[in-house]
């Protein structure tokens, strides 16, 4: 018997990060870094990268991407990231993406992830130090 949780998850459910729980059955979609260049350069997406600061300053980040760092995400993300535009969200190698996506999908954005900092930049996409 699985227990249930305050929020309505069940234990095999239940996933936290730094004190936000993510539900896994949530959808999201993943698509190319080179479709979400495209995309962001056509302003047909807005680029979050969930990665901490340190990280920042050492590789740089997508030019014009939005920067929230994971633990964050939930509380800032109404007020940093525009309402009805698609959101692509990356960090340094996917799976913090994958976090921040499942809990953006969760507050109603349409959300994709892309996978990590070096796709994008292998991919040709733009970067801003």
């Amino acid at each position: 018997m699985w227990k249930t949780y305050a929020r309505g998850f069940t234990h095999s459910e239940r996933r936290i990060y730094r004190g936000q729980v993510f539900k896994e059955s949530i959808p999201m979609s993943q698509i190319t870094a080179k479709d979400a260049i495209a995309k962001a350069a056509k302003g047909e997406i807005t680029v979050l990268d969930v990665r901490e600061a340190n990280e920042l300053a050492a590789s740089g980040k997508a030019a014009g991407a939005v920067h929230i760092p994971l633990a964050l995400v939930a509380l800032q993300a109404a007020e940093k990231l525009p309402a009805g535009k698609p959101i692509a969200v990356y960090c340094a190698v996917g799976g913090r993406a994958g976090m921040a996506a499942q809990a953006l999908a969760g507050m109603g954005f349409e959300v994709h992830n892309i996978g990590g900092f070096g796709d994008w930049a292998n991919a040709g996409g733009p970067v801003s130090r």
